[in-house]
Formats: structure tokens, C-alpha cells, sequence
């Protein structure tokens, strides 16, 4: 494989980073989750940097986008670990939102086909007015919020561990290049 189509994937697999990372940005803004936001502001910042070294031969910023890679990694890990409740995490608590608000997972109240909808076979549920009462059930989500919090980050592990692989092997490169470049 050569140095080009490396580059190429590389500044395809950031393309793809920058995309999802800003559609996660904006359910992390709806449900005011300040940890997340800032997490990936910050990634979008450092790929965007990363895509800018490798367009521009510059060895310095792909080994910034490499190291983030490990921490972004690692947040991911951390995020999916919270949302399945392991290693003693919960994704009750405040953690995500900086205990700043209660706020919550976006995806908590407007999951995929969750809500309540007026069906016959439901049961009597009585409002305010207990002489109009109201035919309602909850149904329930076609996919749980917490592993669609999961699923964005398996979609980001499966970019980024990709990304960082060619990132190496571009560094490298760039590295013969200015090594044969001076001799």
C-alpha cells in the first residue's frame, strides 16, 4: 500500500470522524450533556487538525490527531461503560452532565418509537378531569436509549481504530520522506 492511497483513506476515515462527530454533538447539545460537549468539540478541533496535517505533510499534527486517538478511545470505552452500567458507572448519575443540570441522554425521552399512543386494548388511565378519562398505553422503545448512546460510540471506535492505524503508517512516511529528503 502506498503512501497516497494511505493518505486517502486517512483523510476519508477523518471525513467520516468529522460527520459523526457532529451529529453526536447535537443530540449531546439537546439533552445539555456539558461532558460530551466539550469532549467533542475538542475531538472535532484535533481531526480537524489531523486532516490538515495529513493534506499538508506535517507529521506534527497527524502525531497530535495519534495521541488523541488513544484518549478518544478511551472516553468512548469510558461513555459505553457508563450507559451499560459496568465497573461500578451508572447512567443515573450527573457525570455526564457535569452536575450542573439534570439533564439527560436525549435519547431517554425521544428514543426510537417510544412514547404512548391511544389504543383500545390499553388500560383506563385517568387525568385531571376523572370524568373524561383518557385511553393511553406506553410502548415500549424499539431500542433503548442507552444503547443507542452505545451504538455512537461503537461508531466511533470502529472509525477510529482504523484511523489510527493509517495515522501511524502516514507518520512513518512522512518520516522516510524527510529522512531521504536530507540525505
Amino acid at each position: 500500500m502506498g503512501c497516497c492511497s494511505a493518505r486517502c483513506m486517512l483523510i476519508l476515515l477523518c471525513s467520516l470522524q468529522l460527520i459523526t462527530a457532529l451529529e453526536r454533538q447535537v443530540f449531546d447539545f439537546l439533552g445539555y450533556q456539558w461532558a460530551p460537549i466539550m469532549i467533542n468539540f475538542f475531538h472535532v478541533i484535533v481531526v480537524i487538525l489531523g486532516l490538515f496535517g495529513v493534506i499538508q505533510y506535517r507529521s506534527r499534527y497527524v502525531i497530535m490527531y495519534l495521541l488523541w486517538m488513544l484518549l478518544w478511545v478511551g472516553w468512548n470505552v469510558f461513555v459505553s461503560c457508563l450507559y451499560l452500567d459496568l465497573g461500578g458507572l451508572s447512567k443515573d448519575s450527573d457525570i455526564l452532565s457535569l452536575g450542573v443540570s439534570l439533564h439527560r441522554s436525549w435519547w431517554k425521552d425521544n428514543g426510537l418509537r417510544c412514547g404512548s399512543e391511544g389504543l383500545a386494548s390499553a388500560g383506563w388511565q385517568n387525568q385531571q378531569n376523572q370524568q373524561n378519562p383518557e385511553l393511553t398505553t406506553v410502548l415500549s422503545c424499539w431500542l433503548e436509549y442507552q444503547y443507542i448512546e452505545v451504538l455512537h460510540c461503537i461508531v466511533q471506535l470502529l472509525i477510529s481504530l482504523p484511523g489510527f492505524v493509517y495515522a501511524c503508517y502516514v507518520v512513518s512516511t512522512f518520516s522516510d520522506e524527510e529522512d531521504s529528503y536530507y540525505k
